[in-house]
């Protein structure tokens, strides 16, 4: 063998939680030469897995922290960080119904970024849209990365990109929008309603159709309402494999100026 190859050596190992294995060495042509023995395979091929989980974790909070930075006007406001699961007042068998809708899409977030799910909300003001919304996207961000905004910031964002000035690119908007694993969108039909801003709606909702990436919508209106709003193709996403959640109780605001 000659002078500079590398050297394979074996031996019995014996690891405390998987038992007997055959250990494996290397010996490099330089230094000691004394083997490097690789140890139980499948304690490293655990190691390694919670290692790789461990950076992709920290690269989705990495990313998030980039969008917020970088998007103006978005992300959950500081006033509705404490909107939980928890603390969502089910007091009927309607709003028990909304509460399970969104605890199960935020618990099962994996299975609907499969699938590309969009979920409804729709109601009056002050029924708890905008709590359980924000409350699904706070449990997704553990994991993934969500933003928040409102329909009109949203048109606002892409069309602040054509001004001379801008230091993002429409692209660049559209792209970040419709790539976030979770993009909530409150306020659907508070605008005005015209084709420019039907258009843009309809580019970042059939981005997120076609790659299959989860959205929820808030809105006031209904049905009816909605495809008139947004147009009869961005309505038919919608009905594609969608969650319509009606939250037709009274508002609760007098209690609760904040709440939406």
């Amino acid at each position: 063998m000659g002078a500079f190859e590398v050297q394979h050596q074996t031996r019995e190992g014996l690891c405390e939680t998987h038992g007997a294995f055959e250990d494996r060495g290397t010996v490099l042509p330089f230094g000691k030469r004394e083997p490097k023995w690789a140890g139980c395979q499948q304690c490293n091929t655990i190691r390694q897995a919670e290692i790789e989980a461990a950076d992709l974790a920290e690269q989705k909070r990495q990313r998030q922290r980039r969008m917020e930075q970088r998007l103006s006007q978005s992300g959950i406001p500081l006033r509705f960080r404490d909107r939980t699961i928890d603390n969502f007042v089910a007091d009927t068998d309607a709003k028990r119904h909304a509460l399970k809708i969104a605890a199960e899409f935020a618990e099962s977030f994996d299975d609907h970024l499969h699938t590309g799910t969009t979920v409804v909300f729709s109601g009056k003001p002050g029924t708890g849209k905008s709590h359980l919304a924000i409350a699904a996207a706070m449990v997704v961000m553990k994991t993934n990365t969500a933003l928040y905004l409102n329909a009109l910031d949203l048109v606002r964002m892409v069309r602040d990109t054509w001004r001379r000035d801008s230091e993002m690119t429409e692209s660049a908007v559209l792209t970040e929008l419709s790539t976030v694993n979770l993009l909530v969108i409150d306020e659907i039909g508070m605008q005005y309603g015209t084709e420019g801003e039907q258009v843009i709606l309809f580019d970042v909702l059939n981005r997120r159709y076609r790659d299959l990436m989860p959205t929820i919508l808030l809105t006031n209106l209904g049905a009816k309402g909605m495809k008139e709003f947004l147009g009869e193709r961005s309505f038919d996403r919608l009905r594609e494999g969608g969650i319509w959640v009606a939250f037709d109780w009274e508002s609760h605001r007098g209690l609760k100026k904040d709440e939406a």
